[in-house]
């Protein structure tokens, strides 16, 4: 089938998902295991941050189907990495979220070509090639990436102030922090205020390794 009949065949994001678990079935049955009966959709995750959590896998006994329900997050758009979230979540599927990210998890994802810690685990090169002739295949993904806005500050990020004798601490409210820092009760010195390490104030590098820390995460 040509790219251009796939694209056309898929217009919904769940077509392009159901196709994509089709093409990935030979992959897991060379690797021993069968993918059990799921439902793929676009969605976010129901008990994790929608910031940081990829994928989500729910095991059959929370279906009223009774299958594996399986949410991409819509933060994704390229196909590649699409797939390499599928893949990760299907291995799931396999152990019907049982083990979580345990030791019958981490087989299951080492054999069909993942690495990295369980919960991170993603395509080695070998794979991510095979995803690539996959995605190919299947033609464009049609949807476009939710873009979150920046998180709000949170009491972490304000300003603070602090006795340079005791090290006694309080918190600058945004409304008061023109008056400048209060006077320590104890020692009775004006404390010296300390501007907060934001997101904002630090490299984009260390922002997204933050971020990166956590990809998926099971129910």
């Amino acid at each position: 089938m040509s790219q251009q009949l796939n694209a056309q065949a898929h217009t919904l994001r769940e077509a392009w998902l159901t196709a994509a678990v089709k093409y990935l079935e030979p992959i897991f049955s060379k690797a021993g295991y069968a993918i059990p009966p799921v439902r793929v959709s676009c969605g976010f995750p129901a008990s994790s941050s929608p910031r940081t959590t990829l994928g989500q896998c729910w095991p059959r006994e929370r279906s009223g189907a009774s299958v594996n329900e399986i949410f991409i997050s819509p933060k994704i758009d390229e196909p590649v990495a699409l797939l390499d979230t599928l893949v990760h979540e299907l291995c799931h599927a396999v152990d019907d979220c049982y083990s979580g990210h345990g030791e019958d998890f981490k087989g299951i994802a080492q054999t069909v070509g993942l690495e990295g810690p369980a919960r991170m685990a993603h395509a080695t090169e070998e794979l991510t090639v095979k995803l690539m002739m996959i995605s190919q295949e299947l033609g464009p993904y049609p949807h476009q990436a939710i873009v979150f806005p920046p998180p709000r500050p949170s009491n972490s990020s304000r300003n603070k102030a602090t006795c340079p004798q005791c090290g006694y601490e309080v918190t600058l409210l945004k409304k008061w922090a023109s008056y400048g820092a209060p006077i320590c009760p104890k020692d009775s010195l004006r404390m010296v205020e300390a501007v907060p390490e934001t997101i904002e104030n630090t490299s984009r590098s260390d922002a997204d390794e933050k971020v990166d820390e956590i990809r998926r995460a099971i129910s």
